[in-house]
This record gives C-alpha cells, sequence and structure tokens, in this order.
C-alpha cells in the first residue's frame, strides 16, 4: 500500500520541529552562529545533509527505513552516526603512520549498523546526483559500496588475526585516497604554526581574525586553567582565542583554540590545543535501549567511541585534542569520472566495514558491545544477501530524492523567516 506523503507545508513544520528540538537551547544561545550554519546548509542539497543527521534519525525512527537484518547485536555496534561521503581523511595514528580512515567521530554512538550504511549510500546518491550521473549509474556505485563494505566484512568475520588485515597507507592506498596521504605527508607542524599565529616579543601568539575570535577579559579568565608548578615550561599556556565557523555541525557549541609550549622553549615547537564542547550525538535520540548512562558526559562518548572506531587513534585523543596538520579530507571536487568513483567507493566501503569490525578490538572499550561485531554483522548479511544490496539501492535513491526536496523547503523557510536567518522584507 503507497503511503502520502506530506504537503510541503507538513513536510516543513516537520523539519521546523525536528531543528527546533535538536538545536532549540543551542540556537537560543547563539542565534548568529546559527544562521552561518543554516546559510551553509542552503548553499545545496549536499550541504543541507550534512547539517541535518538529526532530521535523518527522525525520519528513520519514523517510517522504520532499512530496518532489515537488525537483530539484538546488530542493533548494538559502535557505529559513526554521520557517516557521509566526506567524513574521510587522513590522521597519524599512536605510532607514526599516516592512515586514511573513517573521521569525524562527535556523532558516534551504538546502534544499527545499517544506519551507518544507509546515511552514506544516501550521500553519495547526492554527490552523483550534482555530478550528473544517471540513476543506473549512482546504482552502480552504490553496488560497489555495498559489495566492498560486505566483502570486508565477511574476510573479517573468517580470519584468523584481523591485524593481518591492511589499512589504507602510504603502501597500500591507491588513486585519491594515496593523493590524501601523499598531501598530509607535506604538511609540517611550522606550516600549520605560521598558519594560525605569529610572533610578538619573541613569543607566539594567535593570529586574529579567519575564524579566531579574541576572547573578553572574563571568559578568557574562566577558560585558562589554573597554572602547575610541573608544567613550568612544558606544557605551559601560552596564548587562547574562540572559534567560530567551524564546520556545518558546530554551530552554537563554545570552541577554543589553546597554544602551548612544546618540549623546549624553541618557537618552533609550540603546539595547538584544541576544544569544544560536545553535544549529544543525534542518533542517541532514537536508538532503543540508548547506553546513556555508560558515559561520563559527551566528550567521554565521542573519545571512547573514537577509539572504539578507529584503530591507533591519535595519543593525544582525550577530553582535549591537538591539531594536526596531518589531518586532510578526502576531496570529491576532482572525482568525476565513474569508475575512479567507483573505486574510491570501493575503499571506503571497505574502510566502513573496518570501523565497524573494530568495535570490540580494545577491551577497555567493549563491554557495550560484548561480541564479535563483524560476526553478527555478517551473520545477519548472509540471511539475504541479494535483499541486502537491494534494500541500500533503493534507500539511497529515495532518500536522496527526500533530501533534495528537503533541502529546497528548507531555504524557503530560512529565506521567509520562519527559521533564524536573513530579514525578511519590512524588518530592520
Amino acid at each position: 500500500m503507497a503511503i502520502d506523503k506530506p504537503s510541503i507545508e507538513q513536510r516543513g513544520q516537520e523539519i521546523l520541529n525536528v531543528f527546533n528540538k535538536t538545536f532549540g537551547d543551542l540556537l537560543a544561545r547563539d542565534p548568529a552562529a546559527f544562521q552561518v550554519k543554516f546559510r551553509k546548509m542552503a548553499a545545496s542539497a549536499f550541504a543541507f545533509y550534512r547539517g541535518s543527521a538529526c532530521l535523518f534519525y527522525h525520519d528513520i525512527e519514523q517510517e522504520q527505513h532499512i530496518g532489515p537484518f537488525l537483530d539484538d547485536k546488530t542493533k548494538r555496534i559502535w557505529i559513526h552516526g554521520d557517516l557521509h561521503a566526506e567524513n574521510f581523511g587522513t590522521y597519524m595514528d599512536s605510532q607514526g603512520r599516516l592512515i586514511f580512515n573513517v573521521n569525524d567521530f562527535d556523532e558516534a554512538y551504538v546502534g544499527p549498523f545499517i544506519w551507518d550504511i544507509g546515511r552514506f549510500v544516501a550521500s553519495i546518491a547526492l554527490i552523483g546526483y550534482t555530478k550528473a550521473l544517471s540513476d543506473q549509474q549512482i546504482t552502480r556505485v552504490v553496488k560497489v559500496y555495498t559489495a566492498a563494505y560486505r566483502e570486508r566484512i565477511h574476510s573479517l568475520a573468517t580470519c584468523t588475526n584481523q591485524h593481518e588485515v591492511p589499512r589504507f597507507t602510504l603502501d597500500t592506498a591507491k588513486g585519491p585516497l594515496l593523493d590524501a596521504l601523499r598531501s598530509a605527508r607535506r604538511q609540517t607542524r611550522v606550516d600549520l604554526l605560521r598558519s594560525m599565529t605569529e610572533i610578538h616579543d619573541s613569543e607566539r601568539r594567535f593570529t586574529l581574525g579567519g575564524g579566531s575570535i579574541e576572547l573578553d577579559s572574563v571568559t578568557r579568565e574562566k577558560t585558562l586553567p589554573k597554572s602547575r608548578d610541573d608544567c613550568a615550561t612544558m606544557y605551559r599556556i601560552k596564548d587562547v582565542v574562540g572559534r567560530r565557523g567551524v564546520g556545518i555541525g558546530s554551530a552554537g557549541l563554545p570552541s577554543f583554540n589553546f597554544l602551548l609550549e612544546g618540549k623546549s622553549e624553541a618557537l618552533e615547537n609550540d603546539m595547538v590545543i584544541y576544544m569544544k564542547q560536545s553535544a549529544a550525538a543525534a542518533v542517541s535520540r532514537h536508538v532503543e535501549n540508548a547506553p546513556s548512562a555508560y558515559f561520563h558526559h559527551e566528550g567521554h562518548r565521542t573519545v571512547i567511541s573514537q577509539r572504539a572506531l578507529q584503530a591507533q587513534a591519535d595519543a593525544w585523543l582525550g577530553w582535549t585534542e591537538k591539531v594536526s596538520p596531518y589531518a586532510v579530507d578526502l576531496d570529491w571536487s576532482d572525482i568525476n569520472d565513474l569508475e575512479e568513483m567507483a573505486a574510491v567507493v570501493a575503499d571506503l566501503g571497505t574502510a566502513t566495514a573496518m570501523m565497524h569490525g573494530a568495535g570490540d578490538d580494545n577491551a577497555r572499550y567493549s563491554k557495550l558491545v560484548p561480541f564479535s561485531p563483524e560476526k553478527a554483522i555478517d551473520e545477519a548479511i548472509m540471511t539475504d544477501e541479494g535483499r541486502f544490496v537491494d534494500v541500500l539501492v533503493a534507500f539511497a535513491h529515495e532518500y536522496s530524492a527526500q533530501t533534495r526536496r528537503d533541502h529546497h523547503i528548507f531555504v524557503d523557510l530560512f529565506r521567509n523567516g520562519r527559521i533564524p536567518g536573513p530579514p525578511v522584507d519590512g524588518e530592520n
């Protein structure tokens, strides 16, 4: 039986309700930041998709999209929570190796594994649409991704030593992934410092502007931790600034850069620490038996989730995160050839499977997933592999089309003053 779709007005009200529930308090606290966020989201359907994970999970819960292949185990996998085509990039792991993998774990949580895959395939369908791929070509790309995911999950579930499964490094990556790794390798900490700081009276300080804002004396005093005698030199805080315009998803969340003395007083050893308040993961409002009590706070959730999902995470990862010059995101702007796109999404499917399979690797963080996630997922998919592909192909097309419609509705809401945005005619 066909289900009647809501009218434009009904869907607009639904979007407003979801946004108000998710962003209401933050929006009231900093409406200017949300004007920036919403303007970014208005730029394209993909930008809207990136900034509206809350709407995606609202729809998942309301319509029970991509529900098959879920049981008591596969509903409780460490998931990324915002897995889209641009949340992949490079980082330097705790052993000093450059790795290409999933990044940005702000929305990570424990939930149904297939929600991650559904969010990714819808995103790749949106990118395919902007590159004027036909529906058949988009279907092919989605199938390549799901096949690569399926193959790697099965390999992880059946191999005896998962440490032998290669990751994407300078030695193993190809194409745009290798380009990103090579670009990251050319970055240096000195260049990073030059782009963010300047020297005044033989001391390094942050350069204001370009997203860095000076803090008033009260905020600065509250933000700076008390000095410690054992940190007289190394890790001494030299400067602090606020940050604005960081990503689409960070609107309204206080964030800061701290400039620290490095291992010596040489200026080139200075380090930048990025701190941002974490918000509740969008997916946490929609999973069954949400394990919120397990996490001390949202910062704890973000870090624990990243350590669970990312093998050999950055050694500095904690309630603070060091700004790394080795972080380079995957750039889709020049990936236009169908064959190259298929090759890239195959690698991303492999990376997604490895992320899901890592959820029980570290015993300290496996209490919420006390079983082999790759084996549970492998067994679930094995029940009907053909349907697994068909469900995801259908969802990719349907939700991509829904997002394009929602984007048009959102832009009209925004430009007509239904949500904080530019003043409508007649307003001052």
